[in-house]
């Protein structure tokens, strides 16, 4: 199981870097932002499927009833900040490509 664990943190590894790639790659900032979306949604299905697997593996192997809730416990708050933290992602980005546009705009405007 462990080593699924790592082939998982191996495969963020490389979608963060195609994610690099893509952006020193691409002169458009539309497909920068499509990109950065799809490897978003990726890295949080890939993190949902670790912390899935970190879970079964808490109910499979950890005997001890307390022991068990607390770790559970522990990674609800890891994915409640990861949540949180995608939101604050999502706004600060809708923000930094609002104020790209409109800077874009404002450029054409004074020419």
């Amino acid at each position: 199981m462990e080593e699924k664990e790592n082939q998982n943190l191996k495969d963020i590894s490389k979608d963060s870097a195609d994610v690099t790639k893509k952006v020193k790659d691409s002169p458009d900032d539309e497909n920068i932002v499509d990109d950065l979306t799809e490897s978003l949604v990726d890295s949080i299905q890939n993190t949902s499927k670790l912390l899935t697997t970190i879970i079964e593996k808490v109910d499979s192997t950890i005997k001890d009833e307390e022991i068990r809730k607390e770790t559970k416990e522990v990674i609800n708050k890891i994915n409640n900040e990861i949540l949180d933290t995608i939101k604050d992602s999502k706004r600060l980005l809708k923000d930094y490509v609002t104020d790209t546009s409109e800077s874009k705009n404002n450029l054409f405007e004074e020419e």
